[in-house]
């Protein structure tokens, strides 16, 4: 089981989205990025309860939600463009 995981963050309109590298399916949002890096957290131990609770592998990368994210940035980057 992967004990560190690496956060990437994006400043948003309403603060910042962060999401673990590893593990896509931990995102979150906050009004700032303490909040954020704090709420990412909080959603990591969610997810792992989850996975503990229906006796999955943690670490493991669900193909769907890899794909489902990757959708939902470029949507995002649609609706929301850098200025």
């Amino acid at each position: 089981m992967i004990s560190t995981y690496t956060a990437k963050y994006t400043k948003t309109r309403s603060g910042y989205m962060g999401w673990l590298v590893e593990w896509p399916e931990v995102i979150t949002e906050g009004k700032t990025l303490e909040e954020c890096r704090k709420m990412l957290q909080d959603a990591l131990n969610e997810m792992i309860l989850a996975y503990h609770q229906q006796n999955k592998e943690l670490g493991q990368l669900s193909r769907e939600a890899e794909a489902h994210l990757e959708k939902e940035f470029e949507n995002y980057g649609r609706l929301y463009p850098r200025e």
